[in-house]
Protein backbone atom coordinates (compact mmCIF):
# COMPACT_ATOMS: atom_id res chain seq x y z
CA UNK A 1 0.00 0.00 0.00
CA UNK A 2 1.17 3.55 -0.70
CA UNK A 3 2.32 5.67 2.26
CA UNK A 4 -0.45 7.62 3.97
CA UNK A 5 1.11 10.94 2.92
CA UNK A 6 0.41 10.18 -0.74
CA UNK A 7 -3.33 10.43 -0.01
CA UNK A 8 -3.14 13.97 1.42
CA UNK A 9 -4.59 16.88 -0.54
CA UNK A 10 -4.82 20.63 0.04
CA UNK A 11 -7.64 21.35 -2.38
CA UNK A 12 -9.62 19.59 -5.09
CA UNK A 13 -12.11 20.59 -7.79
CA UNK A 14 -13.54 17.07 -7.61
CA UNK A 15 -17.01 16.41 -6.32
CA UNK A 16 -16.52 13.53 -3.91
CA UNK A 17 -19.24 11.03 -3.19
CA UNK A 18 -18.86 11.77 0.52
CA UNK A 19 -17.10 14.15 2.89
CA UNK A 20 -16.34 12.96 6.42
CA UNK A 21 -15.55 15.74 8.88
CA UNK A 22 -13.28 14.42 11.63
CA UNK A 23 -10.88 11.51 11.87
CA UNK A 24 -11.38 10.15 15.38
CA UNK A 25 -13.24 6.99 16.33
CA UNK A 26 -16.34 7.81 14.29
CA UNK A 27 -14.56 9.57 11.43
CA UNK A 28 -12.27 6.61 10.93
CA UNK A 29 -15.22 4.23 10.86
CA UNK A 30 -17.13 6.42 8.43
CA UNK A 31 -14.15 6.54 6.06
CA UNK A 32 -13.73 2.76 6.22
CA UNK A 33 -17.40 1.96 5.64
CA UNK A 34 -17.95 4.47 2.86
CA UNK A 35 -14.84 3.60 0.87
CA UNK A 36 -15.34 -0.15 1.24
CA UNK A 37 -18.87 0.34 -0.08
CA UNK A 38 -17.56 2.08 -3.19
CA UNK A 39 -17.71 5.81 -2.41
CA UNK A 40 -14.90 8.23 -3.17
CA UNK A 41 -14.44 9.94 0.17
CA UNK A 42 -12.64 12.96 1.56
CA UNK A 43 -11.70 12.99 5.26
CA UNK A 44 -11.35 16.54 6.57
CA UNK A 45 -9.36 16.95 9.80
CA UNK A 46 -8.69 20.29 11.49
CA UNK A 47 -5.45 19.08 13.10
CA UNK A 48 -2.05 17.94 11.91
CA UNK A 49 -1.12 14.61 10.32
CA UNK A 50 -0.03 11.80 12.64
CA UNK A 51 1.67 8.76 11.10
CA UNK A 52 1.19 5.40 12.82
CA UNK A 53 4.27 4.53 14.87
CA UNK A 54 6.43 7.31 13.46
CA UNK A 55 4.76 10.16 15.35
CA UNK A 56 4.29 8.40 18.71
CA UNK A 57 7.16 10.43 20.13
CA UNK A 58 6.53 9.49 23.77
CA UNK A 59 6.32 5.75 23.17
CA UNK A 60 8.89 3.51 24.92
CA UNK A 61 10.46 6.45 26.76
CA UNK A 62 10.95 5.98 30.49
CA UNK A 63 10.19 9.02 32.65
CA UNK A 64 13.82 9.44 33.68
CA UNK A 65 14.81 9.87 30.02
CA UNK A 66 12.41 12.81 29.57
CA UNK A 67 13.45 16.44 30.18
CA UNK A 68 10.93 16.85 33.02
CA UNK A 69 10.78 13.23 34.17
CA UNK A 70 7.45 12.69 32.44
CA UNK A 71 5.73 15.74 33.90
CA UNK A 72 4.81 18.74 31.77
CA UNK A 73 6.62 21.90 32.82
CA UNK A 74 4.28 23.66 35.27
CA UNK A 75 4.49 27.03 33.53
CA UNK A 76 3.74 25.50 30.13
CA UNK A 77 0.86 23.47 31.57
CA UNK A 78 -0.67 26.46 33.33
CA UNK A 79 -0.33 28.88 30.42
CA UNK A 80 -1.03 26.64 27.44
CA UNK A 81 -2.95 23.63 28.78
CA UNK A 82 -4.98 24.79 31.82
CA UNK A 83 -7.93 22.56 30.84
CA UNK A 84 -6.13 19.67 29.18
CA UNK A 85 -3.76 19.19 32.14
CA UNK A 86 -6.77 17.98 34.17
CA UNK A 87 -6.97 14.84 32.03
CA UNK A 88 -5.51 11.67 33.53
CA UNK A 89 -3.72 10.91 30.23
CA UNK A 90 -1.95 14.27 29.93
CA UNK A 91 1.79 14.20 30.63
CA UNK A 92 5.11 14.84 28.94
CA UNK A 93 4.75 11.69 26.82
CA UNK A 94 1.33 12.63 25.45
CA UNK A 95 1.18 16.44 25.47
CA UNK A 96 1.43 16.60 21.67
CA UNK A 97 -1.95 14.83 21.37
CA UNK A 98 -3.85 17.50 23.35
CA UNK A 99 -5.14 20.87 22.19
CA UNK A 100 -3.40 24.05 23.20
CA UNK A 101 -6.09 25.82 25.26
CA UNK A 102 -4.50 29.23 24.72
CA UNK A 103 -4.89 28.91 20.94
CA UNK A 104 -8.29 27.17 21.01
CA UNK A 105 -10.41 28.71 23.77
CA UNK A 106 -14.12 28.36 24.50
CA UNK A 107 -16.37 30.09 27.01
CA UNK A 108 -18.47 29.07 30.02
CA UNK A 109 -20.71 31.05 32.40
CA UNK A 110 -19.09 32.33 35.57
CA UNK A 111 -19.17 29.68 38.25
CA UNK A 112 -20.23 26.88 35.88
CA UNK A 113 -17.02 25.33 34.51
CA UNK A 114 -16.81 22.67 31.81
CA UNK A 115 -13.56 20.90 30.99
CA UNK A 116 -13.48 20.21 27.26
CA UNK A 117 -10.73 17.66 26.62
CA UNK A 118 -9.72 17.80 22.96
CA UNK A 119 -7.19 16.25 20.62
CA UNK A 120 -7.14 17.77 17.16
CA UNK A 121 -4.92 15.66 14.98
CA UNK A 122 -5.37 12.85 12.51
CA UNK A 123 -6.86 10.09 14.64
CA UNK A 124 -8.31 12.54 17.16
CA UNK A 125 -8.87 11.15 20.64
CA UNK A 126 -8.80 7.57 19.32
CA UNK A 127 -5.08 7.84 20.06
CA UNK A 128 -5.56 8.35 23.79
CA UNK A 129 -9.01 7.02 24.69
CA UNK A 130 -9.58 4.68 27.64
CA UNK A 131 -10.78 1.83 25.35
CA UNK A 132 -13.59 0.53 27.57
CA UNK A 133 -16.17 -0.93 25.17
CA UNK A 134 -19.70 -1.91 26.17
CA UNK A 135 -22.96 -2.53 24.38
CA UNK A 136 -26.07 -0.74 25.50
CA UNK A 137 -29.31 -2.65 26.10
CA UNK A 138 -33.02 -1.97 25.72
CA UNK A 139 -32.95 -0.73 29.32
CA UNK A 140 -30.88 2.18 27.98
CA UNK A 141 -32.62 2.77 24.66
CA UNK A 142 -36.03 2.67 26.36
CA UNK A 143 -35.22 4.82 29.40
CA UNK A 144 -36.35 8.16 27.98
CA UNK A 145 -39.74 6.79 27.01
CA UNK A 146 -40.16 5.01 30.35
CA UNK A 147 -39.50 7.92 32.69
CA UNK A 148 -40.27 10.87 30.41
CA UNK A 149 -36.87 12.56 30.51
CA UNK A 150 -35.61 13.32 27.01
CA UNK A 151 -37.09 12.19 23.72
CA UNK A 152 -37.75 8.55 22.87
CA UNK A 153 -34.92 6.89 21.01
CA UNK A 154 -36.01 5.98 17.46
CA UNK A 155 -34.06 2.72 17.70
CA UNK A 156 -33.80 -0.19 20.09
CA UNK A 157 -31.09 -2.75 20.84
CA UNK A 158 -32.22 -5.10 18.05
CA UNK A 159 -31.56 -2.34 15.50
CA UNK A 160 -27.97 -1.94 16.64
CA UNK A 161 -27.05 -5.49 17.70
CA UNK A 162 -25.72 -6.66 14.29
CA UNK A 163 -23.72 -3.46 13.97
CA UNK A 164 -22.21 -3.95 17.41
CA UNK A 165 -21.06 -7.37 16.19
CA UNK A 166 -19.72 -5.91 12.95
CA UNK A 167 -17.68 -3.34 14.86
CA UNK A 168 -16.48 -5.68 17.63
CA UNK A 169 -15.04 -8.24 15.23
CA UNK A 170 -12.99 -5.60 13.43
CA UNK A 171 -11.94 -3.60 16.49
CA UNK A 172 -11.09 -6.54 18.73
CA UNK A 173 -12.79 -6.42 22.14
CA UNK A 174 -11.35 -8.52 24.94
CA UNK A 175 -14.03 -9.61 27.39
CA UNK A 176 -16.02 -12.40 28.99
CA UNK A 177 -19.51 -13.62 28.14
CA UNK A 178 -21.70 -13.18 31.21
CA UNK A 179 -25.30 -13.56 30.04
CA UNK A 180 -26.37 -10.29 31.68
CA UNK A 181 -29.48 -8.64 30.22
CA UNK A 182 -28.31 -5.25 31.45
CA UNK A 183 -25.00 -5.58 29.56
CA UNK A 184 -25.38 -7.72 26.40
CA UNK A 185 -22.54 -10.01 25.42
CA UNK A 186 -20.63 -9.41 22.22
CA UNK A 187 -18.03 -10.84 19.85
CA UNK A 188 -15.15 -11.18 22.28
CA UNK A 189 -11.49 -12.09 22.28
CA UNK A 190 -10.29 -13.86 25.45
CA UNK A 191 -10.64 -11.64 28.55
CA UNK A 192 -7.81 -10.26 30.62
CA UNK A 193 -7.46 -11.90 34.04
CA UNK A 194 -8.17 -10.76 37.57
CA UNK A 195 -5.22 -10.60 39.94
CA UNK A 196 -5.31 -12.75 43.07
CA UNK A 197 -6.97 -10.19 45.34
CA UNK A 198 -9.55 -9.23 42.72
CA UNK A 199 -10.42 -12.89 42.11
CA UNK A 200 -10.98 -13.40 45.84
CA UNK A 201 -13.15 -10.30 46.19
CA UNK A 202 -15.08 -11.14 43.01
CA UNK A 203 -16.01 -14.52 44.50
CA UNK A 204 -17.32 -12.80 47.63
CA UNK A 205 -19.15 -10.10 45.70
CA UNK A 206 -20.89 -12.46 43.28
CA UNK A 207 -22.13 -14.57 46.19
CA UNK A 208 -23.29 -11.62 48.31
CA UNK A 209 -24.80 -9.36 45.64
CA UNK A 210 -26.33 -11.73 43.08
CA UNK A 211 -27.69 -11.15 40.47
CA UNK A 212 -25.15 -8.29 40.29
CA UNK A 213 -21.73 -9.50 39.21
CA UNK A 214 -18.13 -8.33 39.09
CA UNK A 215 -16.57 -8.88 35.67
CA UNK A 216 -13.34 -7.87 33.98
CA UNK A 217 -13.68 -4.69 31.96
CA UNK A 218 -14.30 -5.15 28.23
CA UNK A 219 -11.56 -3.32 26.39
CA UNK A 220 -10.45 -2.60 22.83
CA UNK A 221 -7.04 -4.14 23.45
CA UNK A 222 -6.04 -7.33 21.68
CA UNK A 223 -5.45 -9.86 24.43
CA UNK A 224 -5.11 -12.32 21.55
CA UNK A 225 -4.98 -11.11 17.95
CA UNK A 226 -7.27 -12.86 15.48
CA UNK A 227 -6.29 -13.53 11.88
CA UNK A 228 -8.29 -10.44 10.90
CA UNK A 229 -6.30 -8.29 13.31
CA UNK A 230 -2.98 -9.74 12.19
CA UNK A 231 -4.01 -8.91 8.62
CA UNK A 232 -4.49 -5.31 9.76
CA UNK A 233 -0.86 -5.32 10.88
CA UNK A 234 -1.79 -5.41 14.56
CA UNK A 235 -0.22 -7.48 17.35
CA UNK A 236 -1.31 -8.59 20.85
CA UNK A 237 -1.19 -6.22 23.80
CA UNK A 238 2.19 -6.12 25.55
CA UNK A 239 0.72 -4.85 28.87
CA UNK A 240 3.00 -1.82 28.88
CA UNK A 241 0.38 0.72 30.05
CA UNK A 242 1.52 3.16 27.37
CA UNK A 243 -1.72 3.22 25.37
CA UNK A 244 -2.18 6.98 25.55
CA UNK A 245 1.21 7.53 23.92
CA UNK A 246 0.20 5.66 20.77
CA UNK A 247 0.99 1.99 20.16
CA UNK A 248 3.24 0.88 17.31
CA UNK A 249 2.03 -2.67 17.89
CA UNK A 250 -1.50 -1.58 17.04
CA UNK A 251 -2.56 -3.57 20.08
CA UNK A 252 -5.33 -1.16 20.94
CA UNK A 253 -7.86 0.14 18.47
CA UNK A 254 -7.29 3.57 16.96
CA UNK A 255 -7.95 5.20 13.63
CA UNK A 256 -4.26 4.89 12.73
CA UNK A 257 -3.97 1.21 13.64
CA UNK A 258 -7.20 -0.04 12.13
CA UNK A 259 -9.85 1.90 10.20
CA UNK A 260 -7.59 4.34 8.35
CA UNK A 261 -5.41 1.61 6.78
CA UNK A 262 -8.58 -0.23 5.74
CA UNK A 263 -9.97 2.90 4.07
CA UNK A 264 -6.68 3.74 2.37
CA UNK A 265 -6.41 0.21 1.04
CA UNK A 266 -9.45 0.83 -1.15
CA UNK A 267 -7.74 3.70 -2.98
CA UNK A 268 -10.91 5.79 -2.61
CA UNK A 269 -9.89 7.96 0.34
CA UNK A 270 -8.26 11.38 0.31
CA UNK A 271 -7.32 13.31 3.45
CA UNK A 272 -7.20 17.07 4.09
CA UNK A 273 -5.44 17.91 7.36
CA UNK A 274 -5.01 21.32 9.00
CA UNK A 275 -8.40 22.08 7.46
CA UNK A 276 -10.77 23.74 9.94
CA UNK A 277 -14.38 23.36 8.89
CA UNK A 278 -16.09 26.71 9.15
CA UNK A 279 -19.55 25.56 8.03
CA UNK A 280 -21.51 23.18 5.85
CA UNK A 281 -22.50 24.57 2.44
CA UNK A 282 -26.25 24.37 1.90
CA UNK A 283 -28.25 24.74 -1.32
CA UNK A 284 -31.79 25.90 -0.50
CA UNK A 285 -33.04 25.14 -4.03
CA UNK A 286 -32.29 21.43 -3.72
CA UNK A 287 -32.45 21.28 0.09
CA UNK A 288 -29.10 19.53 0.11
CA UNK A 289 -25.71 19.98 1.71
CA UNK A 290 -23.19 20.39 -1.10
CA UNK A 291 -19.90 20.43 0.80
CA UNK A 292 -17.93 22.24 3.48
CA UNK A 293 -16.10 25.56 3.79
CA UNK A 294 -12.69 25.25 5.41
CA UNK A 295 -9.99 27.54 6.71
CA UNK A 296 -6.37 26.44 6.44
CA UNK A 297 -5.09 26.24 10.03
CA UNK A 298 -1.65 27.45 9.00
CA UNK A 299 -2.18 29.94 6.14
CA UNK A 300 -5.71 31.18 7.01
CA UNK A 301 -6.70 30.62 3.38
CA UNK A 302 -10.30 29.64 2.74
CA UNK A 303 -11.50 27.03 0.29
CA UNK A 304 -14.36 24.65 -0.35
CA UNK A 305 -14.76 20.93 -0.82
CA UNK A 306 -17.85 19.46 -2.45
CA UNK A 307 -19.63 16.11 -2.15
CA UNK A 308 -22.97 14.38 -2.58
CA UNK A 309 -23.15 13.38 1.10
CA UNK A 310 -21.76 15.15 4.18
CA UNK A 311 -21.14 13.20 7.39
CA UNK A 312 -20.15 15.08 10.55
CA UNK A 313 -17.91 13.10 12.91
CA UNK A 314 -15.95 15.98 14.42
CA UNK A 315 -16.91 15.07 18.04
CA UNK A 316 -20.00 15.93 20.02
CA UNK A 317 -19.39 19.63 20.56
CA UNK A 318 -17.37 20.32 17.42
CA UNK A 319 -20.02 18.90 15.07
CA UNK A 320 -22.73 20.92 16.78
CA UNK A 321 -20.58 24.06 16.57
CA UNK A 322 -20.27 23.53 12.80
CA UNK A 323 -24.04 23.16 12.44
CA UNK A 324 -24.70 26.24 14.58
CA UNK A 325 -22.30 28.23 12.40
CA UNK A 326 -23.94 27.00 9.18
CA UNK A 327 -26.68 29.59 8.97
CA UNK A 328 -28.83 30.68 6.04
CA UNK A 329 -32.22 32.26 5.42
CA UNK A 330 -33.70 28.76 5.54
CA UNK A 331 -31.90 27.89 8.79
CA UNK A 332 -31.10 31.12 10.65
CA UNK A 333 -30.30 29.34 13.95
CA UNK A 334 -28.15 26.58 12.49
CA UNK A 335 -28.35 24.01 9.72
CA UNK A 336 -31.06 21.35 10.18
CA UNK A 337 -32.40 23.17 13.25
CA UNK A 338 -36.08 23.60 12.42
CA UNK A 339 -36.79 21.85 15.74
CA UNK A 340 -34.87 24.42 17.77
CA UNK A 341 -33.18 21.72 19.87
CA UNK A 342 -29.76 21.92 18.21
CA UNK A 343 -27.22 22.61 20.95
CA UNK A 344 -29.51 21.47 23.77
CA UNK A 345 -29.54 18.35 25.98
CA UNK A 346 -25.80 18.19 26.57
CA UNK A 347 -24.77 15.34 28.89
CA UNK A 348 -21.60 13.88 30.39
CA UNK A 349 -21.17 10.94 32.71
CA UNK A 350 -21.25 11.42 36.47
CA UNK A 351 -17.88 10.52 38.01
CA UNK A 352 -15.52 11.25 40.89
CA UNK A 353 -17.51 9.41 43.55
CA UNK A 354 -16.44 6.14 45.15
CA UNK A 355 -14.40 4.58 47.93
CA UNK A 356 -11.14 2.76 48.60
CA UNK A 357 -9.49 0.81 51.38
CA UNK A 358 -6.78 -1.62 52.45
CA UNK A 359 -6.89 -5.39 51.88
CA UNK A 360 -5.20 -7.53 54.48
CA UNK A 361 -3.24 -10.65 53.61
CA UNK A 362 -2.00 -11.77 50.19
CA UNK A 363 1.52 -10.59 51.08
CA UNK A 364 3.03 -13.34 48.93
CA UNK A 365 0.97 -12.43 45.86
CA UNK A 366 1.76 -9.93 43.14
CA UNK A 367 0.83 -9.40 39.50
CA UNK A 368 2.61 -9.27 36.19
CA UNK A 369 2.60 -6.51 33.60
CA UNK A 370 0.27 -3.55 33.38
CA UNK A 371 -3.13 -4.88 32.40
CA UNK A 372 -5.06 -2.38 30.24
CA UNK A 373 -8.41 -2.86 32.00
CA UNK A 374 -9.87 -3.42 35.46
CA UNK A 375 -12.73 -5.07 37.39
CA UNK A 376 -16.17 -3.71 36.52
CA UNK A 377 -19.55 -4.02 38.23
CA UNK A 378 -22.33 -3.43 35.66
CA UNK A 379 -25.37 -1.40 36.60
CA UNK A 380 -27.59 -2.82 39.34
CA UNK A 381 -29.45 0.30 40.51
CA UNK A 382 -32.99 0.71 39.13
CA UNK A 383 -32.82 -2.51 37.15
CA UNK A 384 -35.36 -4.50 39.20
CA UNK A 385 -36.40 -2.21 42.05
CA UNK A 386 -36.65 1.58 41.82
CA UNK A 387 -34.41 3.61 44.13
CA UNK A 388 -36.50 6.22 46.00
CA UNK A 389 -34.10 9.12 45.40
CA UNK A 390 -33.07 9.02 41.74
CA UNK A 391 -33.72 7.62 38.25
CA UNK A 392 -31.38 5.64 35.95
CA UNK A 393 -28.21 3.95 37.16
CA UNK A 394 -24.45 3.60 37.24
CA UNK A 395 -21.56 1.14 37.04
CA UNK A 396 -18.65 0.75 39.45
CA UNK A 397 -15.08 0.10 38.34
CA UNK A 398 -11.79 -0.16 40.17
CA UNK A 399 -9.41 -2.86 41.17
CA UNK A 400 -6.67 -4.06 43.46
CA UNK A 401 -2.99 -3.11 43.44
CA UNK A 402 -0.04 -2.99 45.81
CA UNK A 403 1.96 0.03 46.78
CA UNK A 404 5.27 -0.36 45.02
CA UNK A 405 8.59 1.30 44.40
CA UNK A 406 6.92 4.21 42.57
CA UNK A 407 5.40 5.50 45.82
CA UNK A 408 8.34 4.51 48.02
CA UNK A 409 10.78 6.29 45.72
CA UNK A 410 9.43 9.66 46.80
CA UNK A 411 10.20 8.98 50.46
CA UNK A 412 13.39 10.41 51.97
CA UNK A 413 16.42 8.18 52.46
CA UNK A 414 19.44 6.52 50.82
CA UNK A 415 21.72 3.56 51.27
CA UNK A 416 21.12 -0.12 51.94
CA UNK A 417 17.89 0.21 53.94
CA UNK A 418 16.38 2.58 51.37
CA UNK A 419 17.18 0.18 48.52
CA UNK A 420 15.67 -2.71 50.46
CA UNK A 421 12.47 -0.69 50.98
CA UNK A 422 12.20 -0.12 47.22
CA UNK A 423 12.34 -3.86 46.58
CA UNK A 424 9.51 -4.70 48.97
CA UNK A 425 5.93 -4.15 47.79
CA UNK A 426 3.61 -2.32 50.14
CA UNK A 427 0.07 -3.30 51.22
CA UNK A 428 -2.79 -4.15 48.87
CA UNK A 429 -5.54 -1.61 48.21
CA UNK A 430 -8.90 -1.97 46.49
CA UNK A 431 -10.98 0.86 45.08
CA UNK A 432 -14.33 1.35 43.37
CA UNK A 433 -15.53 4.45 41.52
CA UNK A 434 -18.84 5.16 39.85
CA UNK A 435 -19.85 6.15 36.35
CA UNK A 436 -23.46 7.22 36.14
CA UNK A 437 -26.11 8.43 33.74
CA UNK A 438 -26.87 12.13 33.58
CA UNK A 439 -30.45 12.96 32.71
CA UNK A 440 -31.04 14.88 29.43
CA UNK A 441 -32.10 18.44 30.27
CA UNK A 442 -32.92 21.22 27.80
CA UNK A 443 -31.08 23.88 29.81
CA UNK A 444 -27.76 22.02 29.51
CA UNK A 445 -26.63 23.42 26.20
CA UNK A 446 -24.03 24.91 23.89
CA UNK A 447 -24.33 28.01 21.71
CA UNK A 448 -22.09 30.33 19.71
CA UNK A 449 -20.69 33.27 21.65
CA UNK A 450 -22.25 36.50 20.33
CA UNK A 451 -18.99 38.49 20.18
CA UNK A 452 -15.90 36.37 20.86
CA UNK A 453 -14.13 34.55 18.03
CA UNK A 454 -11.07 32.32 17.70
CA UNK A 455 -8.00 33.25 15.72
CA UNK A 456 -9.60 31.84 12.55
CA UNK A 457 -12.59 34.14 12.93
CA UNK A 458 -15.04 31.44 14.01
CA UNK A 459 -17.33 32.18 16.98
CA UNK A 460 -16.29 30.52 20.22
CA UNK A 461 -18.47 27.76 21.55
CA UNK A 462 -20.23 28.73 24.77
CA UNK A 463 -20.87 25.72 27.03
CA UNK A 464 -23.43 25.90 29.83
CA UNK A 465 -24.04 22.73 31.85
CA UNK A 466 -24.66 21.87 35.49
CA UNK A 467 -25.63 18.78 37.43
CA UNK A 468 -29.28 18.45 38.40
CA UNK A 469 -30.77 17.12 41.61
CA UNK A 470 -31.08 13.60 40.17
CA UNK A 471 -27.41 13.70 39.23
CA UNK A 472 -26.37 14.79 42.71
CA UNK A 473 -28.43 12.08 44.40
CA UNK A 474 -26.91 9.45 42.14
CA UNK A 475 -23.35 10.56 42.90
CA UNK A 476 -24.06 10.38 46.63
CA UNK A 477 -25.32 6.84 46.20
CA UNK A 478 -22.22 5.92 44.19
CA UNK A 479 -19.95 6.87 47.07
CA UNK A 480 -22.15 5.33 49.75
CA UNK A 481 -22.64 2.07 47.85
CA UNK A 482 -18.97 1.74 46.94
CA UNK A 483 -18.04 2.13 50.62
CA UNK A 484 -20.71 -0.36 51.74
CA UNK A 485 -19.54 -2.93 49.19
CA UNK A 486 -15.92 -2.63 50.28
CA UNK A 487 -16.84 -3.02 53.93
CA UNK A 488 -19.00 -6.06 53.14
CA UNK A 489 -16.04 -7.57 51.28
CA UNK A 490 -13.81 -7.17 54.34
CA UNK A 491 -11.74 -4.24 53.06
CA UNK A 492 -10.23 -2.22 55.93
CA UNK A 493 -9.90 1.53 56.55
CA UNK A 494 -12.53 2.33 53.92
CA UNK A 495 -12.66 5.97 52.88
CA UNK A 496 -15.37 7.54 50.74
CA UNK A 497 -14.48 10.05 48.05
CA UNK A 498 -16.83 12.45 46.31
CA UNK A 499 -15.38 15.54 44.66
CA UNK A 500 -17.50 18.63 44.19
CA UNK A 501 -18.57 19.89 40.79
CA UNK A 502 -15.99 22.66 41.12
CA UNK A 503 -13.25 20.08 41.77
CA UNK A 504 -14.40 17.74 39.03
CA UNK A 505 -16.53 19.70 36.55
CA UNK A 506 -18.63 18.21 33.75
CA UNK A 507 -16.48 17.29 30.77
CA UNK A 508 -13.77 15.45 32.67
CA UNK A 509 -15.50 12.12 32.13
CA UNK A 510 -14.71 12.88 28.46
CA UNK A 511 -18.01 11.26 27.47
CA UNK A 512 -19.96 14.37 26.43
CA UNK A 513 -22.94 13.50 24.23
CA UNK A 514 -26.16 15.06 22.96
CA UNK A 515 -26.78 18.51 21.38
CA UNK A 516 -27.90 17.16 17.94
CA UNK A 517 -30.04 14.32 19.19
CA UNK A 518 -31.90 11.71 17.19
CA UNK A 519 -35.60 11.14 17.70
CA UNK A 520 -38.84 10.06 16.12
CA UNK A 521 -40.37 13.52 15.78
CA UNK A 522 -38.70 16.17 13.54
CA UNK A 523 -40.26 18.83 15.77
CA UNK A 524 -38.24 17.71 18.80
CA UNK A 525 -35.07 16.21 17.34
CA UNK A 526 -32.37 16.94 14.76
CA UNK A 527 -31.75 13.43 13.40
CA UNK A 528 -33.76 10.32 12.60
CA UNK A 529 -32.94 6.75 13.57
CA UNK A 530 -30.25 6.48 10.88
CA UNK A 531 -28.39 9.61 12.08
CA UNK A 532 -29.81 11.46 9.06
CA UNK A 533 -30.92 15.08 9.49
CA UNK A 534 -34.70 15.37 9.39
CA UNK A 535 -34.39 18.66 7.49
CA UNK A 536 -31.51 17.93 5.06
CA UNK A 537 -31.57 14.35 3.74
CA UNK A 538 -27.93 14.09 2.62
CA UNK A 539 -26.55 15.36 5.94
CA UNK A 540 -25.62 12.83 8.63
CA UNK A 541 -24.19 13.28 12.14
CA UNK A 542 -22.84 10.08 13.70
CA UNK A 543 -20.69 11.09 16.66
CA UNK A 544 -21.80 11.58 20.26
CA UNK A 545 -23.90 14.63 19.46
CA UNK A 546 -26.52 12.27 18.01
CA UNK A 547 -27.29 10.51 21.30
CA UNK A 548 -30.68 11.05 22.94
CA UNK A 549 -29.39 9.89 26.35
CA UNK A 550 -26.00 8.95 27.74
CA UNK A 551 -26.76 5.61 29.45
CA UNK A 552 -24.24 4.48 32.08
CA UNK A 553 -21.78 2.61 29.87
CA UNK A 554 -18.83 4.10 28.01
CA UNK A 555 -20.26 5.36 24.72
CA UNK A 556 -17.50 4.77 22.15
CA UNK A 557 -18.63 1.33 20.99
CA UNK A 558 -22.12 2.73 20.42
CA UNK A 559 -20.64 5.66 18.45
CA UNK A 560 -18.89 3.18 16.17
CA UNK A 561 -21.93 0.94 15.68
CA UNK A 562 -24.17 3.93 14.92
CA UNK A 563 -21.62 5.24 12.42
CA UNK A 564 -21.29 1.93 10.57
CA UNK A 565 -25.07 1.57 10.39
CA UNK A 566 -25.61 5.15 9.23
CA UNK A 567 -22.95 4.87 6.52
CA UNK A 568 -24.46 1.68 5.13
CA UNK A 569 -27.84 3.43 5.00
CA UNK A 570 -26.36 6.56 3.39
CA UNK A 571 -24.70 4.52 0.64
CA UNK A 572 -27.92 2.65 -0.09
CA UNK A 573 -29.88 5.90 -0.19
CA UNK A 574 -27.33 7.54 -2.47
CA UNK A 575 -27.22 4.63 -4.89
CA UNK A 576 -31.03 4.56 -4.96
CA UNK A 577 -31.09 8.26 -5.87
CA UNK A 578 -33.02 9.20 -2.74
CA UNK A 579 -30.48 11.67 -1.41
Amino acid sequence: MEPVSSFYIKSSPEQFDAIVVGSGITGGWAAKELTERGLTTLMVERGRPVEHGIDYIGENKDPWTMPNRGRVDATVADEQYPVQKQCYAFDEHTKQFFNNDRDMPYSTPAGRPFSWIRGNQLGGKSLMWARQSYRWSDLDFGANLKDGHGTDWPIRYADLAPWYSHVERFVGISGSKEGLAVLPDGEFLPPFEFNTVEAALKKKFDAMYAPARMIIGRTANLNKASDEHLAQGRAPCQARSQCHRGCSFGAYFSTQSSTLPAALKTGRLRIATNAIVHSVIYDAKTNRATGVRVIDAETMETREFHAKVVILCASTLASTAILLNSTSSAFPTGLANSSGVLGHYLMDHLWAAGASGRVEGFENDYYRGRRPTAPYIPRFRNVIDQHPSFLRGYALAGGAARDGWQSAAWKPGFGKDFKAMLRKPGPWHFSLGGQGEMLPRFENMVSLHPTRKDKWGIPLLHIDITHGENDRKMREDMADTAANILEDLGVKDVKKRMLTEAEYPPGLAIHEVGTARMGRDPKTSVLNGFNQAHDVPNLFVTDGSSLASCAWQNPSLTFMALTARACAYAVDQLKAGKI
